[in-house]
């Protein structure tokens, strides 16, 4: 995800990503967007990837069963909250049917498979629940992970890297997925889900908000509008719900 404030990498951006330091619009944009399909009050909720827990905090404000998981457990003793767990995303320590919604807020590109980590989503998660996604974009002009260029990592967005050939972005982006359409889709192909909603969204631009008001405004008011538009496919980040279904089981003879 990009940056909310102006500081150096941590030492463990380029394995992780940067985790939302601070909750600002960019941040509350999305999560009122996963409100207009999924309801959060007093539902038991899991942030896969929680890093230092800010949506965790705003989460607990809707509901009192908000939980965090996330790898790095230097980030979650940062955060200083109740109820968040050190794991993998492909083994999530928890009992079968505990959630009714798991949220990967950018953070599903990062794990070792991708699409392990939605089948135990799946199996962590109430019949009927919802697993929300937001997933990096690769028609988005920017590579926003950094890359490695000459056996060093390089920090920051990079031009034009998404629209270069897979075997090519995978050199340089090794530690970072990016999806097309068709690659979000197979994550979930043959799983007990139903796609309640696919689209894309444009970045918060909450830096330049915070240098520039006017600037940040007309940027927002421009791509937020696109957003309703073909040109959406070329925001930065896949926005997917997905409704759990219970598998339908074999007739008794």
């Amino acid at each position: 995800m990009l940056n909310d404030v102006k500081r150096a990498p941590s030492a463990d951006a380029a394995r992780l990503g940067e985790p939302s330091y601070v909750w600002r619009s960019g941040q509350e944009r999305r999560l009122q967007l996963i409100r207009r399909y999924v309801e959060l009050e007093r539902r038991w909720i899991l942030d896969v990837g929680c890093g230092i827990g800010t949506y965790v905090r705003r989460f607990s404000d809707l509901s009192p069963h908000a939980y965090g998981l996330d790898v790095s457990a230097e980030r979650l003793a940062e955060a200083r909250l109740p109820n968040l767990v050190a794991a993998e995303a492909e083994t999530l320590p928890f009992k079968d049917e505990a959630f009714d919604v798991l949220v990967f807020n950018e953070v599903i590109e990062h794990v070792r498979d991708d699409r392990q980590a939605l089948r135990d989503a799946l199996r962590v998660l109430k019949d009927r629940g919802h697993v929300v996604i937001y997933a990096p974009n690769r028609l988005y002009p920017f590579e926003t992970h950094g890359i490695y260029w000459r056996g060093a990592y390089r920090f920051g967005n990079k031009f034009g890297v998404n629209y270069l050939p897979t075997f090519v972005r995978r050199k340089l982006v090794p530690h970072a997925k990016a999806y097309r359409a068709g690659d979000i889709f197979r994550l979930w192909e043959g799983l007990p889900v139903r796609l309640v909603v696919h689209t894309y969204v444009y970045p918060g631009f909450d830096n330049v908000a915070a240098k520039s008001p006017r600037a940040g405004k007309a940027l927002r008011g421009m791509l937020y509008r696109a957003e309703r538009t073909p040109v959406r496919r070329f925001g930065l980040s896949h926005f997917v719900v997905l409704q759990k279904r219970a598998e339908l089981k074999p007739q008794q003879d």
